[in-house]
């Protein structure tokens, strides 16, 4: 389909009769979405997506042969979240000006088929609630430990797939943005992304040997995430690019990390990545995350860009698109600023309240947040909910064992700190030397440092310990021997100790402003 011919059918198919199941003189009129590679057309509870006739080099829509292998592969590859919403590719007959979606004879082009959606259900326009953060985050998290590995030996994954598409998005924006400050901004993130990604050169080397580039969804932002029934719903998965898909979960990851962050939640983006790590354990992922969150802003300047160079446009949308555009480059270029990491323990008895302080800072500072229960299950290859119905000494619960959590602990505090990330770490800390050797740890960071200790008077932590074990639903398995055991063994903080200790009584917490500004203050 030629130039001339392609336009004259996007009107026909704005006609009602165009499809099957609205004819007639009475049927409500066509709705039409139109992107930056794409026309969609609802009709009753249907959506049909055609691709537009372009070659941007890293996307070739030039010919009815391509659109029609892109339209089976959008198909394939989101059936695997979305099941119930790809119904399948139709062919569109008959003639332009008169077009029949699914109709006989020879065939003008291609449509994916999909189930029709309330555009206002999307996450763009919804307000998220940390319940749905966490479900997303489980999704995702349990989409790419199911999706398979990229072939080491492939073209996919490796050093130079992964910095190709980093220099055409900055490339891409300069071709089309002439503007002196955009073009500064646009060679400081070329050298930094330069700069970095040869010094993550081995890592990126790495997670590759060790099966973290997978066949991921591609394009994991919250304008392709839906609610259906109050569950998310992932769509739009990339199609037309392998190499954008075949992709390190981490780049997956970041762009909808990015996506919050932009959308001015970072208390939810850092809940998702939390979340996110938790279930998997990757915390090897930081390490290359802000090399991405890089990437991912870049992309969105890029899609803004071949918008504005498109002649469809008003003055207005122009204005608001170049707008969009400058807004995203600033925040690709406020990845890479550097700024000193910090590094909390919050510390106390089982049930002093530690795991629901550390969550709440983690999501208001941001910070990662590592917790001893999870850790110490993921040693021994369990997930953090499942019960090893062990007591103390027994199971996973003898003298070596948390040893063996504290020491996974440390490791991995100094791997956050490293990736220039605060942390929060979530454990009894119950003497002074185990304290004092996470404040090492800061120190040889050049972390900030401070501790959290979390009091409550015995009766209360006798009655949150029974509640919580009888309830089942927390990592936590410490049962009210266990309670008696740490009290017989606390050391309160030292004298020394307390010059960068919070001291707080659960009963009743003070106001997270206030505890937020307290460690401003001792972590300069």
């Amino acid at each position: 389909m030629d130039a001339d011919t392609y336009p004259r059918l996007i009107a026909g198919l704005l006609q009602p009769q165009a499809y099957p199941q609205r004819a007639g003189a009475t049927a409500a009129p066509v709705d039409h979405i139109e992107t930056h590679i794409s026309h969609v057309f609802l009709s009753g509870d249907h959506a049909y997506k055609l691709k537009k006739v372009i070659d941007l080099g890293f996307l070739d829509y030039s010919t009815l042969e391509r659109r029609h292998f892109c339209c089976e592969e959008e198909v394939r590859l989101n059936r695997r979240l979305s099941p119930d919403l790809y119904r399948g590719v139709v062919a569109i007959t008959g003639s332009p000006e008169q077009p029949r979606m699914g109709g006989d004879g020879p065939v003008l082009e291609y449509a994916v088929d999909m189930g029709r959606f309330a555009q206002d259900t999307l996450l763009t326009r919804v307000t998220l609630t940390p319940d749905l953060i966490d479900r997303i985050a489980t999704r995702v998290a349990v989409f790419h430990e199911q999706i398979p590995r990229a072939d080491p030996l492939g073209p996919f994954g490796t050093p130079t797939a992964v910095l190709s598409p980093m220099l055409e998005n900055l490339q891409q924006v300069r071709a089309r943005i002439h503007d002196p400050a955009v073009a500064d901004r646009l060679d400081r993130l070329r050298t930094w992304t330069l700069e970095r990604w040869q010094t993550l050169t081995p890592a990126i080397v790495h997670r590759l040997e060790t099966g973290r580039v997978r066949e991921c969804h591609g394009d994991l932002h919250r304008a392709n995430i839906a609610l259906a029934h109050g569950e998310p719903l992932f769509f739009d998965g990339i199609e037309f690019n392998p190499g954008l898909r075949w992709i390190d979960t981490a780049s997956e990851l970041a762009f909808l990390i990015m996506d919050l962050e932009e959308a001015g939640t970072p208390g939810l983006a850092g809940r998702l990545l939390n979340q996110y790590l938790e279930h998997t354990g990757d915390f090897g992922a930081l390490e290359v995350l802000d090399l991405y969150k890089v990437y991912r802003a870049m992309v969105r300047a890029k899609v803004l860009a071949i918008r504005l160079d498109q002649a469809d446009l008003t003055a207005a949308e122009r204005a608001t698109e170049r707008c969009d555009c400058a807004r995203y480059l600033a925040l690709a270029e406020s990845y890479t600023l550097t700024r000193r990491p910090r590094l909390l323990i919050a510390c106390g008895l089982s049930g002093s309240g530690k795991s629901t302080l550390a969550r709440r800072l983690s999501e208001s500072l941001p910070m990662i947040h590592l917790r001893s229960d999870v850790e110490r299950k993921r040693l021994f290859g369990l997930p953090g909910e499942t019960r090893s119905d062990a007591g103390r000494g027994a199971g996973i619960y003898f003298p070596q064992a948390t040893a063996w959590t504290y020491l996974r602990l440390q490791c991995l505090a100094g791997g956050i700190l490293a990736c220039g990330y605060d942390v929060v770490v979530d454990a009894t800390f119950l003497t002074r030397a185990g304290r004092a050797t996470f404040q090492n740890l800061a120190r040889r960071w050049e972390a900030g440092f401070a501790i959290i200790a979390l009091m409550a008077p015995l009766g209360l932590l006798r009655t949150r310990v029974a509640q919580r074990l009888a309830a089942g639903s927390d990592a936590s398995e410490a049962s009210i021997a266990v309670l008696e055991q740490q009290r017989a063994v606390w050391e309160r903080p030292s004298l020394a100790e307390r010059r960068s200790t919070i001291i707080i009584n659960s009963t009743d917490l003070p106001p997270l402003p206030s505890i937020v500004r307290q460690i401003a203050e001792l972590t300069p």
